[in-house]
């Protein structure tokens, strides 16, 4: 039984966000060299990425909540 509605756009946020949380957290360590600027496009890529995919899954959820009423 779910306790809640699955939501994949939330799912591809979390992913982007855990990814740039990795991504500078191997530049602090001293794993490799990452530059200021690239947060910028991997969040707003990210975040366009996620919301495509929340459109798509409402269209989706509509579409098959018509058919079944």
């Amino acid at each position: 039984m779910l306790r809640h509605e699955f939501q994949p756009g939330k799912l591809v946020a979390g992913l982007v966000f855990t990814t740039a949380g990795t991504v500078y957290a191997g530049d602090a360590a001293g794993l490799w060299e990452t530059p200021w600027f690239l947060i910028v496009p991997l969040v707003v890529g990210g975040l366009f990425l996620a919301g495509a995919t929340a459109v798509v899954a409402r269209g989706i959820r509509r579409r098959s909540g018509a058919r079944s009423s």
